[in-house]
């Protein structure tokens, strides 16, 4: 599997000839990679949503307009189908989606979720994502909870994890994370987007080696493969 990173919290998961999008904050995003145009081009197999925020949301609806599914919470989705969205996928947490690209499970995540306009996004989520053989977990906008503990007993290749504090984790409590999750790779995610999220890679860098895993930092167009 091959993990770009777009910026910010915006993730393309590639294997196999699939393509899945996460939390598609690109119009807007001071740190994004692509245009919205270039990223239209590509062909997705799912747009995938964590929560409702407008830096996670994002450009959903131009994907879903567009005829690729759309994999969220039920509100999310019946909020994305009554915007135009042709194909959207409503959830709930403890759930899992499976299409022939893999699956997607909605699990628990500690914070808040509305859209842009007010409207209420359901409970966040994070996302377990199995594709090419490969499981990702990708954490949302979570702070630290005891039952990442049974995530991680589902054996992590990899774990997203928020970093940058104020509105999610801080550095040092994202490695703290890793002692439930044990994934075999870490990449951290939401810093240095905006001014408030002042958490340091390199601090959850030093943290999560010091435990055993390969945390792997990653700029805004840069990739890595498990």
């Amino acid at each position: 599997m091959n993990i770009h990173f777009i910026g910010h919290s915006t993730f393309l998961l590639e294997s196999g000839g699939h393509r899945l999008l996460i939390d598609p904050f690109i119009e807007g995003n001071p740190q994004a990679s692509v245009s919205l145009q270039e990223a239209l081009e590509w062909t997705l197999s799912a747009v995938l949503i964590s929560h409702a925020h407008g830096d996670h949301w994002g450009n959903a609806l131009d994907f879903a307009r567009a005829g690729v599914p759309l994999i969220a919470t039920a509100e999310i989705a019946g909020y994305a189908g009554k915007n135009g969205a042709t194909q959207p996928v409503g959830m709930n947490i403890g759930g899992t989606y499976r299409a022939g690209w893999g699956s997607v499970t909605l699990t628990p995540a500690w914070h808040s979720s509305s859209f842009p306009d007010g409207t209420y996004g359901g409970m966040p989520t994070g996302l377990i994502i199995e594709l090419g053989g490969k499981r990702v977990y990708f954490a949302g906008d979570t702070n630290l909870f005891s039952d990442m503990s049974l995530i991680g007993q589902r054996g992590l290749d990899a774990a997203l994890l928020p970093i940058g504090d104020h509105y999610t984790m801080g550095p040092e409590e994202a490695a703290r994370t890793l002692d439930l999750l044990k994934p075999r790779v870490a990449i951290p995610m939401h810093y240095g987007t905006f001014p408030p999220l002042t958490g340091d890679p390199a601090v959850f860098q030093r943290e999560g080696e010091a435990r055993g895993v390969d945390v792997r930092i990653l700029k805004p167009g840069e990739h890595t493969t498990l």
